[in-house]
């Protein structure tokens, strides 16, 4: 799939290496995907540190407790949108009772540990 098959339009922020867009279906308030222009390292590198300082930034400006950062890669790994996405999940106390385990959740037996 290539960047302009996407279903992604609007970016709120539009970079030389990546664009930022609202996530369609939130996980939280503030939920976004970073999406590099071009499938190569480089650009999938640019979105992964651009993913977690903004997440440091809004964990700073107390907009979070804390932060996930994810991607999904392939359909086993529940990727619907076939082409490299970075996720910026912002987190704070209380959005759910025992988020001990964090991204270990992806399987919901194995997060507990």
């Amino acid at each position: 799939m290539k960047l302009e098959d996407t279903p992604w339009k609007n970016p709120l922020i539009d970079t030389p290496l990546y664009l930022i867009f609202e996530d369609k279906y939130p996980v939280t308030k503030g939920h976004l995907l970073f999406v590099p222009k071009v499938d190569d390292p480089l650009h999938r590198k640019a979105c992964y540190e651009a993913a977690y300082d903004w997440g440091e930034d809004l964990f700073r400006k107390g907009y979070c407790d804390g932060f996930n950062i994810g991607q999904n890669i392939g359909v086993s790994a529940g990727q619907t949108v076939m082409y490299p996405h970075i996720h910026l999940i912002p987190r704070n106390t209380g959005d759910m009772e025992d988020p001990r385990g964090g991204v270990r959740g992806v399987i919901p037996e194995k997060q507990k540990y």
